[in-house]
């Protein structure tokens, strides 16, 4: 059974995608741009604070599907300047307690919007 997941704590969808969809024992987050939900431009001109709101747009899909950022076991980082990546960890791992997702990142030559970061998250929603 396939669930979606929307809340208005994080931007709406520029196309044709839902925020998150839950399917079976998982949860997919679309990748989340830095985009301040209560203004809808991005949080911030440098990768600190982009990072910052991605994961915290992640967070708040999580949460409407009454989920936490402990149940990710895997995320994806996009970044526009795979130089910024030591600076986009440091923020990173203050979202994570404990046991880390599994995680791969990569350079790329441009995001939607010029965003400096882009994020996406798998969560597991099942029984232990």
């Amino acid at each position: 059974m396939k669930k979606v997941l929307a809340t208005e704590k994080a931007p709406a969808a520029i196309g044709p995608y839902s925020q998150g969809v839950c399917g079976g024992d998982y949860v997919f987050v679309s990748g989340q741009l830095p985009i301040d939900p209560a203004t809808g431009v991005f949080a911030g001109e440098d990768i600190a604070s982009q990072t910052r709101q991605s994961l915290t747009n992640i967070k708040s899909i999580l949460e409407s599907g009454g989920l936490s950022m402990d149940q990710v076991v895997k995320t994806t980082v996009l970044l526009k300047n795979i130089n910024d990546f030591a600076a986009m960890n440091e923020v990173y791992a203050t979202f994570f307690e404990g046991e880390c997702p599994a995680r791969a990142a990569f350079g790329v030559a441009a995001l939607p919007k010029d965003a400096l970061v882009e994020i996406e998250a798998i969560a597991y929603c099942g029984e232990s």
